[in-house]
C-alpha cells in the first residue's frame, strides 16, 4: 500500500499567543485515534517554530546556515504526518477532516505526495 507525506503549512503570525484552545486538542486526538486504529496513520508530529529552527543552504559549493525565524516565509512547515493508505483519494479524505478541524479564522494548507518506495 502507498505511503503519503503530508506537510501541514501555516502562518505562525495568524496563531493565537494563547494556543487554539482545549476543544481543538479534543478533536484533533479524536481523530488521530481514528485514524491510528485505522492503521492509516504511521507517524506525524509539529514543529517548534521558525524562531527555534536553523537552515542549511548548499550554494556555489559551499554550505551557509541561517537562523529563525525566517522573515522571508509567510507560510512554513508547521507539521507532518505519514499516512499509508489505499490511494490518493484515502490519503486526502483523511486530509479533510484533519483541516476542517481547524479554527475558520485560520489559512492551514496541508501539501500531499506520495514516498517513492524502493
Amino acid at each position: 500500500m502507498p505511503r503519503y507525506m503530508t506537510m501541514i503549512r501555516i502562518d505562525e503570525d495568524s496563531l493565537p499567543p494563547e494556543g487554539l484552545g482545549p476543544e481543538f486538542g479534543e478533536r484533533m486526538g479524536a481523530l488521530f485515534e481514528e485514524i491510528t486504529k485505522a492503521g492509516v496513520m504511521l507517524d506525524t508530529a509539529g514543529l517548534k517554530p521558525t524562531a527555534e529552527g536553523t537552515r542549511a543552504t548548499w550554494s556555489g559549493g559551499k554550505i551557509s546556515y541561517t537562523d529563525g525565524p525566517f522573515t522571508e516565509a509567510k507560510e512554513v512547515v508547521g507539521g507532518y504526518s505519514i499516512l499509508q493508505a489505499k490511494d490518493m483519494a484515502e490519503a486526502l479524505e483523511w486530509v479533510r477532516r484533519f483541516l476542517e478541524i481547524h479554527p475558520e479564522n485560520l489559512t492551514v494548507t496541508t501539501e500531499v505526495r506520495e514516498i517513492v518506495e524502493g
